[in-house]
């Protein structure tokens, strides 16, 4: 218990103008945790917020609610608590466990509180590190639970993580401490209380303070993510822009950071990474590798990835739009292309003067159809529209609805953006349509 009272005390170092959130289930382990903090309460004078939910899962909720009701009342600390009158069809454990946390913020918002205190212990973090580890995780999630963890307002502080949940007990007992016991605990139905009946006791026998180098092991394991976090924002700021992937930046980066910098650039694009597996990872590798412009791989929920000359490209797989629109005072495009009416004095590849006498009228804007060519401005030549696209780098995928426009003969006079054909006229005297693409 020294360990847990330094950590309050001198590390945390609670003071009287703290407030204080704690979790208390009415457990033997919550129940330690609460007389601890009663103790500390009367020296330095903080205030206690007990949070407790009310799971209504048992017929003890009950009588457990009102148990604990009158416990903070007679030791005059606040008293709020929350019954969950409906589940969802998540699983049970995971969706009480995010309406536990919701209601814990509502109390840290309405008391202005600096800290939330849970009575997670030693014997909860080997459980579930070594669960982690029979499952899968990723390197953060291995370090099972944070002595502390650090939010945007407020800590997260675990303090019991100290001890077992055997000197919790003996803590309670020696202090006449009253507490509930949820007879699920002892159930094999859950994974988590067979590592607690049968995988826990070895390893006690091995080292009765093994939850102490599971702590150890979990600090360690907290401190590289964090460090290999860092990196990895770094690379994906670096490497990642507009939903593009700089391929050579990309590739000058250590293997494993581009593994992190591809499962950052997904959790971005998805809300639900349940759809993304490592093996998707390994084909957008394989893609880059191959680093052939054009080539492309479907990813689950419509997400295409295109390798698009220098750049990897993440995007929605969108439909070929097949439009022929006519152009007179000006037009929006379905990819947000815009035509207006100009009269000024810029004659870039964005802008086209003509003579209507020179050309047939009217003027409509369409996609490229195959074996479009267009007679070039200052030659006397003609170019496939498909070969100044290449030239131009636009993506196979952008090919597609690019926009050119035509006159009435369907001859290509301008494809905006990028060329402009004979028929742009030099005479600004005799010009009397002029159109700018934005």
């Amino acid at each position: 218990m020294d360990l847990v009272i330094d950590l309050l005390e001198n590390k945390i170092k609670l003071n009287k103008d703290d407030k204080v959130v704690v979790g208390v289930s009415a457990g033997p382990d919550s129940m330690c945790l609460l007389a601890v903090l009663l103790k500390l309460r009367s020296k330095l004078g903080f205030t206690i917020i007990v949070s407790h939910i009310n799971h209504n899962k048992r017929v003890e909720s009950e009588e457990e609610e009102e148990f604990l009701k009158k416990y903070c009342e007679d030791a005059q600390v606040i008293f709020e608590s929350m019954k969950i009158e409906n589940y969802g069809k998540d699983n049970f454990h995971s969706e009480a466990r995010k309406i536990r946390y919701k209601f814990y913020q509502d109390l840290i918002n309405k008391y202005g509180a600096s800290y939330l205190m849970t009575a997670h212990h030693g014997d909860d973090l080997i459980e579930t590190i070594l669960m982690r580890l029979v499952r899968g995780s990723t390197l953060g999630g291995y370090k099972g639970i944070s002595l502390i963890s650090n939010m945007e307002s407020y800590l997260i502080v675990r303090p019991l993580l100290y001890l077992t949940k055997e000197e919790i007990e003996n803590f309670d007992k020696a202090n006449n401490i009253p507490y509930r016991i949820d007879k699920s605990n002892f159930s094999d139905k859950y994974t988590r209380n067979r590592y607690r009946h049968y995988v826990l006791p070895f390893l006690k026998e091995e080292n009765k303070n093994v939850h102490l180098k599971f702590l150890k092991f979990s600090n360690l394991i907290g401190d590289c993510s964090n460090y290999i976090e860092n990196v990895v924002n770094d690379s994906y700021n670096k490497v990642y822009k507009d939903n593009k992937i700089d391929i050579r930046l990309f590739s000058e980066l250590d293997i494993f950071i581009q593994k992190l910098v591809l499962e950052s650039i997904l959790m971005v694009i998805y809300t639900d990474l349940n759809k993304i597996e490592s093996k998707h990872i390994d084909i957008i590798l394989e893609l880059i590798k191959k680093n052939k412009s054009g080539s492309r791989i479907n990813l689950p929920g419509g997400i295409l990835v295109i390798v698009d000359y220098d750049y990897l490209v993440f995007k929605e797989k969108n439909e070929e739009l097949e439009y022929k629109l006519e152009l007179k005072d000006g037009l929006v495009l379905p990819n947000g292309m815009k035509f207006i009416k100009y009269d000024g004095k810029e004659n870039g590849n964005d802008t086209l003067h003509l003579e209507s006498s020179m050309i047939e009228l009217p003027l409509y804007v369409r996609n490229k159809h195959d074996g479009d060519v267009i007679e070039l401005k200052g030659t006397s030549g003609v170019k496939k529209v498909s070969d100044i696209f290449i030239d131009k780098k636009i993506s196979r995928e952008d090919r597609k609805n690019y926009p050119v426009v035509v006159d009435s003969n369907d001859k290509v006079i301008w494809v905006p953006n990028l060329k402009k054909s004979k028929f742009d006229s030099q005479n600004r005297e005799k010009c009397d349509i002029i159109f700018k693409c934005l």
